[in-house]
């Protein structure tokens, strides 16, 4: 269905309930309660055929008998009623209909039958529906409360959507207690019509939110949650906490790259490459979001922490250093204010330590001197509370300099019963408190990360010449003869023709071909089993290498092929490959395989045999630009090794990019590739390029 303003879910003139009931237990009282209750202003109509008022309202025995427009219906009736219902609203011209009613795909081939009848009728008739099997929507601005949800948020910048409706209730609950506020409120169910990709859309131009939060199971449509989700980063911070994905990836896979992916992975990388903030944790969903809510974005990384407590403050310190936020580093006429403003005792430099027995005089001035630093981006303020401590007085003053600084500023008061009242009135006042320091430093990353992602450059997509026929014949010749998996020979073929370089080999089918093979190449030389049906050679014993004499090849060739029809007899063996021998340089991997939501995800590691259990990769999403292939080199824990060390030549990192990007585009271009590894790669020292040396490729 095509997407249409949500306007009338979330402000409708008027709405229907239809399920309506006197009965307090049942779900359609609830919502048609917290309808009148919650300051909601529109005109309200029951849909009952067994009522003649609900609640003090008028009661209908069904929506076509209300003469005036309907812009919304709730539908809260039996799952077998709920057709009818919707071909009535279609009737009535609503436009808009939340189906809180479950029993659809959730429970069966019968029920996805019901709610694909649903959805076919509503779009005939013009219907956007929310749901089915969902808690509602809320919308705090005008009181909207058309859900089920026993409690009603209250009035803030953060608007959040749920694939879950038992979290949403949590949530609710758990806000309360925080006193976070929401702007928008919303249950998706299971997203028959209305997702998360119109939840984006709305909510990226909604002007009464400031921060998106999310939470997804599965997404339908990876490529358009993309764009959508990097246009609403170029708005406002999206923030997802994904769940459900460690059992959703696993499959059986013949290749590493296969081995090493899973949807985690390529919900990871669809996340870093548009600038969605991942939370892992419910807690950081919310910390993450309440950093947003009322804090300016900082103009840079650099985080000063202001402690009473030394150990409080090394914890913050080591957290900053394992993020993407820096120390910041205070300027001499910071550290000459603070020596003049603090006791002798006191820590100067970053952390400033205004000490144990500091009254909130002392923070206010330490506060002034490190905000007025040029080099400070924004402020971790930590208390604990000590004999001299004056919480509710250091929180006043907190919320005095805040309120006079664009930078932000975030605040651990740690304890119990001691800091409540403080931290009550910090977040009053729109100041995040969180509890332990390294909230406070992960909240303060993400405020970073999101400055990064919003000026994030143009991913600078590069063009290359590729013989595009010559691998579409090699892809259509093998499944023309009903091979998926295509070995060493085909795939050199198919990279060849995308512009990797290879060595120089040649098929042998005998040991003698393999010897003037050999003497053509000129030595040393590699042998390698060539078989379709061998993934990996060397568990079979299938490659030699540094073969120096034509009596080395010739034992080798046999020792291969024997192996080979001993180890697995059913394989279909073609002889061995002879193949240049290339010295020198760094082994990486280079992969693809094809992720059922987003589609290519490519794969960048070091290589050889050992990189299933090192595990040392990164991912992306295809196509890839410049940008993300030089990020996905830079994100792996040998990547130094790249670079070189202690005087070691570095590795030819120019051509090992290029090599990321020409598989970006074979993968692109040829959509029937479902995995491929490019293992190893050899990446020459500075200058001399990289060479493919082995690779493999899977049709689907």
């Amino acid at each position: 269905m095509a997407p249409e303003p949500l306007h009338k879910f979330f402000n409708p003139s008027s709405v229907a309930v239809i399920g309506a009931s006197r009965d307090a237990a049942k779900v359609g009282h609830s919502i048609l309660g917290n309808l009148k209750r919650n300051g909601y202003a529109g005109k309200l109509y029951p849909v009952n055929p067994n009522a003649k008022r609900i609640l003090g309202l008028k009661a209908y025995p069904d929506i076509l008998s209300i003469r005036e427009a309907v812009d919304l219906a709730v539908i809260a009736v039996p799952a077998r009623f709920v057709l009818d219902s919707v071909r009535e609203c279609a009737r009535k011209g609503v436009m808009a209909a939340i189906v809180i009613t479950a029993g659809f795909k959730e429970t069966g081939d019968e029920g996805h039958i019901l709610e694909r009848q649903v959805l076919e009728t509503a779009a005939a008739g013009g219907v956007r529906i929310l749901g089915p099997n969902c808690l509602g929507l809320i919308n705090t601005a005008n009181g909207l409360n058309a859900s089920f949800a026993p409690l009603m948020p209250r009035k803030g910048s953060i608007a959040f959507f749920s694939q879950s409706g038992a979290l949403c209730t949590a949530i609710l609950d758990w806000s309360l207690v925080r006193g976070v506020g929401f702007s928008k409120f919303v249950s998706l169910g299971n997203k028959s019509d209305i997702s998360e990709l119109d939840m984006l859309e709305y909510l990226a131009d909604d002007h009464e939110t400031r921060v998106i939060l999310g939470y997804i199971e599965g997404i339908t449509n990876g490529r358009e949650f993309m764009e959508k989700a990097a246009e609403a980063v170029q708005k406002k911070p999206l923030i997802v906490m994904k769940g459900g994905g460690t059992a959703a990836g696993a499959r059986a896979a013949s290749s590493h790259t296969g081995s090493l992916a899973g949807s985690e992975r390529a919900f990871d990388a669809a996340f870093r490459q548009t600038g969605v903030l991942r939370a892992h944790t419910i807690e950081d969903l919310f910390n993450f979001a309440l950093a947003f809510a009322d804090n300016p974005i900082p103009e840079g990384p650099g985080l000063c922490i202001v402690t009473n407590a030394g150990g409080p403050g090394i914890i913050a310190a080591d957290a900053c250093e394992h993020s993407t936020a820096s120390m910041a580093e205070l300027s001499s006429g910071t550290v000459s204010s603070l020596r003049r403003s603090l006791p002798p005792t006191a820590g100067f430099y970053n952390p400033v330590d205004v000490i144990g027995d500091a009254r909130a005089d002392r923070y206010a001035a330490a506060m002034s001197a490190v905000m007025k630093d040029p080099g400070v981006d924004g402020a971790l303020v930590i208390l604990t509370p000590q004999a001299m401590t004056e919480v509710e007085e250091t929180a006043k003053t907190i919320l005095r300099l805040k309120g006079r600084k664009a930078k932000p500023v975030l605040t651990c008061f740690m304890g119990g019963d001691s800091i409540r009242k403080g931290a009550e009135m910090l977040r009053s006042g729109g100041i995040p408190t969180y509890p332990y320091p390294e909230d406070g430093v992960r909240a303060f990353d993400a405020l970073v990360r999101y400055r990064r992602a919003k000026e994030r450059p143009d991913p600078g997509f590069a063009h290359f010449d590729a013989d595009t026929e010559r691998a579409r014949v090699v892809i259509s010749k093998a499944r023309g003869a009903g091979r998926h998996e295509l070995g060493e020979k085909d795939a050199r073929e198919i990279i060849s023709a995308y512009g990797f370089r290879t060595p120089m080999s040649a098929l042998a089918r005998t040991s003698g071909e393999a010897v003037k093979a050999a003497v053509s190449i000129g030595f040393p030389v590699v042998l390698k089993i060539s078989s379709p049906d061998i993934l990996h050679k060397t568990d079979i014993g299938g490659v030699r290498a540094s073969l120096r004499t034509p009596r080395d090849v010739e034992t080798a060739f046999l020792e291969i092929t024997s192996n080979a029809r001993r180890l697995m007899p059913g394989a279909m063996v073609w002889g061995c490959l002879v193949q240049e021998m290339v010295a020198g340089g760094r082994e990486v991997i280079l992969g693809m395989t094809l992720d059922h939501t987003f589609g290519p995800l490519i794969m960048f590691g070091m290589g050889g045999i050992y990189v299933e259990a090192l595990g040392d990769v990164s991912f992306r999403i295809a196509p890839v630009g410049t940008l993300e292939a030089g990020a996905m080199m830079d994100e792996i824990r040998s990547s130094r090794l790249l670079k070189g060390l202690r005087g070691e030549r570095p590795s030819d990192l120019d051509a090992a990019k290029e090599c990321i990007l020409r598989l970006s585009r074979l993968v692109t271009d040829f959509p029937e590739i479902v995995e491929m590894d490019i293992n190893p790669l050899l990446v020459l020292p500075e200058g001399e390029g990289a060479v493919a040396i082995d690779a493999r490729v899977v049709l689907g």
